[in-house]
């Protein structure tokens, strides 16, 4: 029961506070009466499947697993609608066109995404090649892209 409660608690502790560190949370922790290590943290985060996300200053802290697809989709949006020109599908191909310089970044957020339609990816330096496992997947994609301009 240990185990549940201070997990449970260390959800808590995300949801209500900027955790920037292992240490930090297991400052909260032993504060709150749990005598842990810092490999106990380690294996919780792992466990909860916590990672870290961006703050708009660039600094980073621990997220809950659907906390951090909304982070990266609202900053997919911010990059895909700064950088994107064009979506053009070609069979099961998709070429995604962006400014100068940016291909490689977006491609990379494309890549985050893990989409199941996907097979993968290549960036140049202003044009994307989006390989999809089907042509019926090429609209899917198109589609996934496309809300995330929104």
């Amino acid at each position: 029961m240990m185990k549940e409660d201070r997990q449970l608690r260390i959800l808590e502790i995300i949801k209500e506070n900027k955790i920037t560190t292992q240490k930090g949370l297991a400052q909260y922790l032993r504060k709150e009466g749990f005598d842990i290590t810092q490999a106990t943290v380690s294996r919780d985060i792992k466990e909860l499947k916590l990672s870290k996300v961006a703050d708009e200053d660039g600094s980073y802290h621990y997220a809950l697993p659907e906390e951090k697809k909304i982070v990266n989709e609202l900053r997919a949006g911010l990059i895909f609608r700064g950088t994107i020109n064009n979506v053009e599908k070609a069979d099961n191909l998709i070429v995604v066109k962006t400014i100068p310089g940016n291909a490689q970044g977006v491609c990379a957020v494309i890549d985050e995404f893990q989409w199941e339609e996907v097979v993968g990816t290549i960036a140049g330096e202003d044009t994307i090649l989006v390989i999809a496992r089907s042509r019926e997947s090429t609209d899917i994609i198109i589609k996934k892209i496309n809300r995330v301009l929104r």
